[in-house]
């Protein structure tokens, strides 16, 4: 598979990566067997970049990662994030990025993944309590020690992804950016491009529902997170099923599949984007990635914008976005 660099600081990843969060945690009961599986088969496949973080599971997503990867270490690119305070129970208490906070947290990482040092450490939202500059010092000295190679932040604003990467150099950005939610293109885009940052989109299917395998919210379980998704519920589940099928309907006249076109799509943005769609299972691994050899003309990529109903998260979790 192609390689892309994220940063100006050497990160190279695949243009597709893997998205490890669903094997786990927010999409119903997973298979461990099946998720290593499947975390095997992308590498097989030339995709080697893995995304994950403390507070999926919480925990346990690091602790499959790192018995997936276990012996196979060097032929991964593992991406992980800190940034929450999780009590003994596993609650999460708020955010915490103090600085000794980082530091301890990341070596509990460690011990989680089964390794010496994460590839790609980002913070997973902005505390407001802890000055970006200070965030941005601790990762470098992270980095001068060896346990870390490059510093992402994730749902940043613009003004702090700048003071970041001034402090110390910001190699990625992971923000949700998708046919589905596009409100990156007007400030955080020209910001990263103009200080040289990659962008890694998550959720760049709408959490399933560009795939057209999707319910309303309350079809889901509990443990389900669309479940209390806007963009599943009420009116606004109707408009989007309405606004998915333009992709389903290109998607069917090139012969592929309406994920193979959305994520075709993210990858024709440019060369410093590398989408992580996430999946547990081998068979839609396989799909995703196939979406790497798919062209697109401009008439074809300016025919896919979506008209989408509701907020892409809960009011709570909006508040946490974009500062």
């Amino acid at each position: 598979m192609e390689k892309r660099r994220l940063g100006t600081q050497g990160l190279e990843v695949s243009a597709l990566g893997l998205g490890c969060m669903g094997m786990t945690w927010a999409y119903g009961q997973g298979d461990d067997q099946e998720s290593t599986a499947t975390i095997h088969r992308a590498l097989e496949l030339g995709c080697d970049f893995f995304d994950t973080a403390e507070i999926y599971g919480p925990w346990t997503n690091e602790e499959l990662l790192g018995r997936a990867l276990s012996g196979r270490r060097d032929e991964a690119v593992i991406a992980t994030k800190f940034g929450w305070d999780i009590d003994e129970n596993g609650e999460r208490q708020g955010l915490n990025s103090r600085p000794e906070h980082i530091k301890q947290v990341l070596e509990q990482q460690l011990r989680r993944l089964g390794t010496d040092h994460v590839d790609l450490l980002y913070q997973h939202r902005v505390d407001p309590e802890v000055p970006i500059e200070d965030v941005a010092g601790t990762v470098g000295e992270l980095v001068q020690e060896g346990k870390v190679r490059f510093f992402g932040l994730s749902e940043a604003g613009a003004e702090t992804i700048r003071r970041a990467h001034a402090a110390f150099p910001v190699s990625a950005l992971q923000s949700e950016y998708s046919l589905w939610e596009r409100a990156l293109d007007d400030e955080i885009l020209p910001a990263i491009r103009e200080l040289g940052i990659g962008l890694v989109p998550y959720s760049p299917l709408g959490r399933g529902f560009l795939t057209g395998d999707v319910r309303r919210a309350e079809e889901y379980g509990e443990d389900d997170y669309r479940r209390n998704d806007p963009r599943f519920q009420g009116a606004n589940y109707d408009a989007n099923v309405k606004a998915a099928e333009a992709v389903r309907e290109m998607a069917a006249s090139k012969g592929v599949t309406a994920a193979q076109l959305a994520l075709a799509w993210l990858l024709h943005q440019g060369q410093d984007v590398a989408p992580i769609p996430g999946t547990k299972r081998r068979a839609r691994l396989e799909e995703n990635l196939a979406a790497a050899e798919i062209k697109l003309s401009e008439a074809e990529l300016k025919e896919l914008e979506l008209p989408v109903a509701g907020a892409r998260y809960p009011e709570a979790m909006l508040r946490l976005s974009g500062r």
